[in-house]
């Protein structure tokens, strides 16, 4: 069986290397796959993990989902960029929260699903989503009060998710918050969920909470409230 490693790390010197290209391409494959409803053919020894029965279940869902609004809900009128939304506007009561939704992916078939309902719902709130990768974030003349970034940090470095919270300061106003989450590999599940998103076609790296967290210190983001979950540890950060 696959051994899930500590990530070796793209630099910040070259993380727009044809080594981060591939990285990018395997993990927009590996959901756009799971956004057509592809069939994922796995060896006998990962079907007959628990996690995988519970994953083709859907039971899985609830335990790899952060709730980011229970730590920070968007209000009535904030510009709100969610970074690897996904179809979050769909699933997600922003017409409730009234709160303007910017999107940013790199799955196209979630981008375009996003694209083409999205005004559907609400043409006011939703402003359309962006393909391209997180660290690229380019917003002309807007500052975003809130950016969300779920789901995902756990499938790349640790240099690059550095680079990617200098990305989302610069588009942040004063004040404002980024929302995250990071997965927490102390917890037993988590090494089995990683196990299995290999084989689903994104390795997942384990790094320690603590080490995200330097991180975090090193871009000058202060935390203001965290809260665990079942694999996942909710964060929400300010800059000065």
């Amino acid at each position: 069986m696959t051994q899930v490693t500590n990530s070796s790390g793209f630099g910040l010197s070259n993380f727009s290397s044809e080594a981060l290209e591939t990285q990018l391409a395997a993990i927009a494959l590996r959901f756009n796959r799971q956004y057509r409803g592809d069939t994922f053919e796995v060896p006998p020894e990962v079907e007959a993990m628990p996690i995988f029965q519970e994953w083709i279940g859907g039971g899985l869902t609830a335990k790899i989902s952060s709730p980011f609004w229970e730590i920070c809900k968007p209000k009535k009128g904030q510009k709100c960029l969610d970074i690897g939304c996904g179809v979050s506007f769909l699933i997600y009561p922003w017409r409730d929260w009234d709160a303007v939704f910017y999107g940013q992916e790199i799955s196209r078939e979630a981008q375009e699903a996003l694209n083409a309902r999205g005004p559907q719902l609400n043409s006011k709130l939703f402003n359309g989503v962006k393909l391209a990768p997180a660290h690229q974030l380019e917003y002309e003349k807007v500052e975003f009060d809130l950016a969300i970034a779920t789901g995902w940090s756990c499938y790349f470095s640790l240099e690059y998710w550095e680079q990617v919270m200098r990305s989302v300061k610069s588009v942040l106003k004063p004040g404002g918050q980024f929302v995250f989450d990071l997965l927490n590999p102390e917890i037993e599940l988590a090494e089995n969920w990683a196990i299995l998103e290999t084989y689903l076609g994104a390795d997942v790296t384990l790094e320690s909470l603590s080490e995200w967290e330097k991180i975090m210190t090193r871009v000058g983001a202060k935390v203001v409230k965290r809260k665990a979950g079942d694999i996942f540890n909710l964060y929400s950060v300010k800059f000065p």
